[in-house]
């Protein structure tokens, strides 16, 4: 079992000012797996404090660029030594099936950290301009100072690393809120962080709950925070920012469309929307749960989804074979249970999967991948995001209705057309909304922006652009000639 009794705070392990704790429960065996302690608004407030010494008087801030990214690549170093082990981790607080962790959870968090440091050795920290009125101007970029970064439980080492690598190398403090179902990642972290000789006071690590979360949201001696989650919660977080025009980006929820044109390979495309559309459980704020099939050839793509995803191996997260493990909770199990009946109730048809157990599993909080056919996008199952492995397929007329389906969202996150004409595919990507999208194909990659337009959020991580919100603009103005 993994456990520590004291918080990563300001660069030290240090007694929690609470006697409260987090019990990690596996999601597959609902066994004990880790404890840590919670942490409280104090400690909060003495994270901020170190924090706020470091950027207000430390070294971290003023040192170059440069240094920086030396310190950062020792972290990396060390990162790379324990992917494995990072992967076992995820996998065991929630429920990531180890193909999974071992693809995603673990090795692309480096490879951002690695792309953010190739993106900052490139950056214009401070250029000169040729002013209009005689003089030239120079134009810094400097860090925007202490950062709170709150970050989910689906993929929290891949969300942790793309606000944390981007804030250290501007030169920002930063204070981690991992979510209360998976601390555990957040702490291995913190022991690397510390081993890399990350200064004290720069980084602290507390696993807390809601109310903590908004307290650092509130707290003054915050400069920026940086969250990942659900809109609900992103819309009182820029209300709390806005009140005091604080630094604020958000990454949140998705409602994903998948255009499958009546020229696509329906075998590749069922093969790449098994990763694009189920991916970690389902559990993915871009995953492209609307697939929309031309009624030309709706019944073929129906039966071709329910024949892929009736065949996938449910079960033990930890078994290589396994391509859909638990849910991360009960509650989250609930969830999606209640949106399997309420699809039904709506008209939608179970082409495979529903409500119950999945054969053979008599514990954890598993639910069976489920395919709905005959969807309205009308329909709450086809508006709301579940967050779990469930697929609506929705008919569309022709391509022009298929592009107004998939923009007849409150989301914007994510997106994807499949077609045997690319231009064509190209042509649709460039009409759908949404900010990121991929033609045969879903992926992100670390050197372009990712975020969503409308409800999915605002800001954008990744690339320079990630980088340009831990920064603020100062334009300088010399004497001429100097």
């Amino acid at each position: 079992m993994h456990e520590y009794d004291r918080l990563y705070i300001g660069g030290e392990w240090v007694a929690p000012e609470g006697k409260a704790t987090i019990d990690v429960i596996s999601p597959h065996s609902e066994e004990l797996v880790g404890r840590v302690p919670e942490g409280t608004e104090a400690d909060v407030d003495k994270a901020v404090t170190a924090a706020r010494t470091a950027f207000d008087t430390g070294e971290w801030p003023r040192l170059s660029p440069e240094e920086r990214m030396a310190a950062v690549q020792r972290f990396s170093e060390l990162y790379a030594a324990r992917i494995p082990d990072m992967a076992a981790v995820i996998t065991e607080e929630m429920g990531s099936p180890i193909t999974f962790s071992n693809l995603a959870q673990s090795p692309a968090p480096w490879l951002m950290l690695n792309t953010f440091l190739q993106v900052g050795a490139a950056y214009p920290w401070e250029e000169r301009r040729s002013g209009v009125l005689g003089s030239d101007i120079i134009v810094r970029r400097e860090p925007v100072g202490v950062v709170g970064a709150i970050v989910p439980w689906n993929v929290p080492q891949f969300v942790t690393m793309s606000k944390l690598a981007p804030a250290l190398i501007a030169g920002c403090t930063i204070i981690v809120k991992p979510s209360p179902e998976t601390p555990l990642d957040g702490f291995l972290m913190a022991e690397l962080l510390d081993e890399a000789g990350i200064p004290k006071g720069v980084v602290s690590v507390i696993p807390a709950g809601r109310e903590v979360g908004e307290h650092l949201v509130r707290h003054p001696g915050v400069d920026k925070i940086a969250f990942t989650g659900s809109t609900a919660a992103g819309r009182r977080i820029a209300a709390i920012c806005g009140e005091q025009l604080k630094r604020v980006s958000l990454e949140l929820g998705g409602k994903s469309a998948a255009i499958v044109l009546d020229d696509a390979d329906l075998a590749a495309t069922v093969q790449g929307l098994k990763f694009a559309s189920l991916m970690n459980n389902g559990q993915a704020c871009v995953a492209q749960t609307r697939v929309l099939a031309s009624r030309n050839r709706y019944d073929e793509v129906v039966d071709a989804l329910g024949e892929m995803v009736g065949s996938l191996a449910v079960g033990d997260p930890h078994d290589p074979a396994t391509e859909v493990g638990p849910l991360v909770a009960e509650r989250q199990q609930e969830r999606v249970e209640k949106y399997i009946a309420l699809g039904q109730e709506e008209g939608g048809k179970v082409v495979v999967g529903g409500n119950g157990r999945p054969e053979g599993l008599d514990r954890g909080w598993y639910v069976k991948p489920t395919v709905f056919s005959g969807v309205d996008n009308a329909m709450r199952i086809a508006q709301e995001e579940i967050f779990g492995p469930v697929v609506a397929v929705i008919p569309y007329d022709d391509a022009e209705d298929a592009v107004r389906i998939a923009n007849d969202s409150d989301y914007g996150l994510a997106g994807s057309v499949w077609t045997a004409d690319v231009d064509h595919g190209l042509d649709i990507a460039r009409r759908v909304r949404a900010g990121t999208y991929g033609v045969n194909q879903y992926t992100m990659d670390f050197v372009a922006p990712f975020g969503g337009f409308k409800a999915s959020g605002v800001g954008r991580e990744f690339g320079k652009e990630g980088l340009d919100h831990y920064v603020e603009l100062k334009s300088i103005a010399p004497p001429a000639g100097s």
